[in-house]
């Protein structure tokens, strides 16, 4: 009766695994886990003690599993991708353990090619691109401060439905987007400036008091807006001032995840943001000097772990 039907819900759960210890799949693990999922979190290196978010205040420990050694994944329905977009290749062998015919894999990252990057990795699973409007901030590993944001946009079909549903419940809201590619190129304007300046100038949001600096931001996102157009989006002028005014509601003390990653002596994403640009821009014929700059700039930073 009753024991045996609780057994057989058990079995209809939907298994999720989250890849990576850090600021995004923290956040992606605590909906999984808050929406009642079954969740394991896969990780380069044991982690002792739980994983932590602190939201409004308050902290969420993930009661989820940490698992190391690849071998011990199994296919899993949901892949919530969640690394650095740089670290997707050393996915690989995971998502070869993980995927199975029927799997989603859901790519939490930056960027406007999630699908090309993250398809021959997934052993024909399905691949859903997904951009996250979530400032968070891992302060030690285990551990991620939630700054502000809970949005998640996907493209509009079947996968995002079965995701919005899936993280029923959570403190993630989900939304689907039909012009997807528009909306990622958004999602570019909005990490095409402020990342490598602050990164660069290893100072936060506050940076943009400098009329010099929002001259420069300006120039970025006018070159990111004509890269865009080029590749299809439906961008045009106004989305200078707009991404301008998205920038002008943080706070002085925000950051952003470059900022985040040298401060911690990570690799920033510079390859996915300012070196897309560049490379799009040269195969369009599109100029992009300023964006050249921040490419370059950013590339001649000393490795991460090699500053004395």
């Amino acid at each position: 009766g009753r024991e045996r039907g609780e057994v057989q819900e058990e079995a209809a759960m939907p298994k999720v695994a989250v890849m990576g210890v850090g600021a995004v799949c923290t956040v992606a693990a605590s909906a999984a886990e808050q929406a009642g999922r079954e969740v394991i979190i896969c990780a380069r290196s044991p982690l002792d003690g739980p994983v932590v978010l602190e939201l409004d205040g308050e902290e969420w420990r993930i009661a989820a599993p940490v698992i190391s050694d690849v071998d011990q994944a199994r296919p899993v329905d949901w892949v919530l991708l969640a690394t650095k977009a740089q670290q997707t290749p050393q996915a690989g062998p995971w998502l070869a353990r993980l995927c199975r015919p029927g799997t989603v894999v859901v790519v939490l990252q930056n960027g406007v090619d999630h699908v090309e990057r993250v398809a021959p990795l997934a052993d024909g699973a399905t691949v859903l691109p997904a951009l996250v409007y979530v400032a968070v901030e891992r302060v030690a590993r285990g551990r991620v401060v939630h700054r502000r944001g809970r949005r998640v946009v996907l493209p509009a079909g079947p996968p995002a439905r079965a995701f919005t549903e899936l993280l029923g419940g959570s403190w993630l809201d989900v939304a689907e987007d039909p012009d997807f590619r528009t909306a990622a190129w958004r999602k570019m304007l909005g990490n095409a400036a402020a990342n490598p300046v602050t990164a660069l100038t290893m100072r936060r949001m506050g940076v943009l008091r400098d009329a010099e600096i929002r001259e420069l931001f300006q120039e970025l996102l006018a070159e990111a807006v004509a890269v865009g157009i080029a590749e299809g989006a439906k961008l045009g002028p106004e989305d200078v001032p707009a991404t301008m005014a998205f920038y002008g509601q943080f706070g002085d003390e925000d950051g952003t995840s470059m900022l985040y990653d040298r401060l911690a002596g990570r690799e920033p994403e510079n390859e996915l943001i300012s070196g897309a640009i560049t490379r799009l821009g040269r195969r369009h014929g599109v100029p992009t000097p300023a964006n050249q700059a921040m490419y370059a700039l950013v590339g001649a930073l000393a490795p991460a772990g090699s500053r004395g």
